[in-house]
């Protein structure tokens, strides 16, 4: 299961840097979910496997570093930017040679925490924030007294923060995660899925997934292999995000399945029925887990359920859970408890 995990970590952070990189949002969106999902399920962070965990962090928080409504920790205070500002402090800790890129991106998201909040008409969040962001010292004392004046003036678009704009911080992680895609090239599903596709004559597929030309026996082949993903993606979002062990054994068994079934007449057909039945199974599952741990719903939780459908509407249960601030709830439970809130009023 864990050599699983950190296959599977991996992955999701090589497509999250690269729909960051290329600005997609709904991939970059959909990847956030999948690495996000596969966080939680650790147990604890492997040593090897930090940096990965701090850079999928990172780029989540900077990707949503706007959104001022959203709250990645349990201080209210803490806005996304504050909160990708500690995951960045992580990060360097991690290594030392890019000393010059670190403490550029590092000054960049401070003064963004500040330049977000004046944007928004927040002058006094921004001006509590710089307390905290900037120390006493000597080499913190020129920008903290110039952002300080900044504030006051309530002018959000002066040259200073034009200078360390957000589309200036943007470009500089991405500088970053290409570095890091660099030195973590050795991605086993990579290579992997690069070996399966060229072994069926598809050609060779790079990290930017270019378009396939195919045949049309391929192209029902293709379809096949859409629809398996589709339904490692439902089963995800019926067993509410939670990574548990039986879903790596899902995930591992379906893998064994198709392999087992390709280039055969019927393979397809199994493999489809077994999907049903699994996703059947995962339906059990959690309506096992809500009857064995029902339990009452606080108001900070009801709460934090009225925002997430103000964000992202009814039925955006997947969303509303990955963004608020639950405790061991699934999409399913918030469904039912927007359906009594509804009653109720």
């Amino acid at each position: 299961e864990a050599v699983a995990a950190e296959w599977m970590l991996e992955f999701a952070c090589s497509c999250l840097c690269r729909h960051f990189a290329e600005q997609s949002g709904p991939e970059f969106w959909r990847w956030r979910d999948v690495a996000q999902a596969l966080i939680n399920g650790l147990s604890q962070i492997p040593p090897h496997q930090k940096k990965t965990v701090y850079l999928c962090q990172l780029l989540i928080r900077i990707a949503q570093g706007k959104s001022l409504g959203l709250r990645f920790e349990n201080d209210q205070r803490i806005s996304p930017l504050e909160s990708a500002l500690s995951f960045w402090t992580l990060l360097e800790r991690e290594e030392i040679k890019l000393a010059k890129l670190h403490e550029d991106i590092h000054l960049l998201i401070q003064i963004q925490i500040v330049a977000v909040y004046m944007e928004n008409r927040y002058f006094k969040e921004a001006a509590e924030v710089l307390e905290r962001l900037f120390t006493d010292s000597e080499s913190d004392k020129p920008l903290r007294v110039k952002l300080a004046t900044v504030i006051k003036n309530k002018d959000p678009y002066v040259p200073l923060l034009q200078s360390f704009s957000y589309s200036n911080l943007i470009s500089k992680v991405k500088s970053y995660t290409e570095l890091f895609m660099k030195e973590n090239e050795s991605n086993f599903l990579i290579q992997g899925a690069t070996k399966h596709v060229a072994s069926k004559g598809l050609g060779a597929v790079t990290l930017q997934i270019r378009p396939l030309e195919v045949n049309e026996n391929d192209k029902s082949d293709l379809k096949t292999k859409k629809r398996f993903v589709l339904s490692i993606i439902l089963l995800r979002d019926v067993l509410g995000q939670k990574l548990t062990t039986s879903t790596f054994l899902f995930f591992f068994n379906l893998c064994v399945l198709c392999r087992r079934s390709s280039g055969e007449k019927s393979g397809k057909n199994r493999v489809l029925q077994s999907l049903s039945n699994m996703h059947n199974v995962g339906r059990n599952e959690v309506s096992l887990i809500c009857s064995r741990r029902r339990q009452r719903w606080t108001h900070e939780e009801d709460l934090e359920l009225k925002l997430g459908v103000k964000d992202f509407g009814v039925g955006n249960w997947s969303k509303i859970l990955a963004h608020g601030n639950f405790n061991n709830r699934t999409s399913v439970m918030l469904k039912d408890r927007w359906r009594t809130l509804s009653k109720m009023k």
